[in-house]
């Protein structure tokens, strides 16, 4: 096998850390290959060179956009070209990095992506185009995190996106929508739909507390539009059962709704009135601690 291939994302690149730790770890011996991204399309193109390449590990440094937009270009080649994956977080939230377990330290997370077991696990597909490894959420979470400003990101980080949503609580609107499956159907007026392959959304918040990324299944939470504050409180505190949060699992399942409804896979919008998801077992493999708790 080639090198690991590093993809950092532009606006990371001039951090002496990240510099000190590549350095530092070449100097020890690993082949580290380092590219950056300028613009859209780039990652795919540096991902297209390391499978050339035959890399060993394809290692993305950035948020859980930057590893939405490295699944989704891995699925355009067949699963014996996929090399596996690993992430060193360097986003605002960094949700899916923080579930399964990566350190936040960028010299030990490095060093994890390039050591570390690579295993299977799962993806999650929407209407048979679009590709997400963590979460998709919709309702008033994704208004959240669509509308929450850069600066306070930058501050704040994850928390940014809950202090947003309780300045906003006065948009609280549900959407009204159709949940179905083989094995159960749902009607009603949903706050939050949270469909996750991973635990964690929103900077931090367990919205699907039970999923796995290797049991072939999708969770799906809904926080029903009764008690609407108390429901939202109870949903990101708390993980026993509430009459007004409905938890199901399925492998695939549709939404309908009347109206236009937006969901962010892993933090990258997708708008219309039907989604189909379907989980994809195994589809590709990533380097994950030996204490991971998302494996089943």
């Amino acid at each position: 096998m080639g090198s690991a291939f590093l993809i950092l994302h532009g606006k990371k690149a001039s951090d002496p850390t990240i510099r000190d730790a590549v350095t530092l770890l070449r100097e020890e011996g690993s082949r580290l290959e380092v590219r950056v991204t300028w613009e859209f399309g780039d990652c795919h193109r540096f991902i297209t060179e390391a499978i050339e390449a035959e890399c060993s590990t394809l290692i993305i440094g950035g948020g859980d956009g930057s590893l939405n937009e490295a699944v989704n270009s891995l699925m355009r080649f067949s699963a014996a070209q996929r090399p596996p994956l690993a992430v060193l977080p360097l986003g605002t939230a960094n949700d899916f990095a923080t579930s399964i377990g990566v350190p936040q330290e960028i010299e030990a997370a490095l060093r994890l992506a390039l050591t570390a077991t690579a295993q299977p696990i799962d993806l999650a597909c929407v209407n048979q185009q679009h590709y997400f490894i963590n979460m998709a959420t919709g309702g008033f979470g994704t208004r959240i995190t669509t509308e929450t400003p850069e600066k306070l990101k930058s501050a704040l980080g994850g928390a940014s996106y809950f202090l947003h949503g309780l300045l906003r609580m006065d948009r609280l609107k549900p959407d009204h929508c159709t949940l179905a499956s083989e094995q159960w159907q749902w009607q009603g007026d949903a706050l939050v739909i949270a469909v996750g392959n991973g635990r964690m959304a929103g900077g931090g918040q367990r919205l699907c507390p039970t999923a796995l990324i290797n049991d072939q299944q999708l969770a799906l939470t809904v926080i029903t539009a009764q008690e609407l504050f108390p429901s939202l409180l109870h949903s990101l505190t708390r993980d026993d059962e509430n009459p007004n949060i409905i938890n199901q699992r399925a492998s695939e399942f549709t939404l309908t709704s009347e109206h236009t409804m937006t969901f962010n896979l892993d933090g990258e919008p997708q708008s219309g009135t039907h989604f189909h998801f379907k989980v994809l077992g195994e589809a590709i493999r990533f380097r994950l601690p030996a204490s991971c708790g998302l494996l089943g």
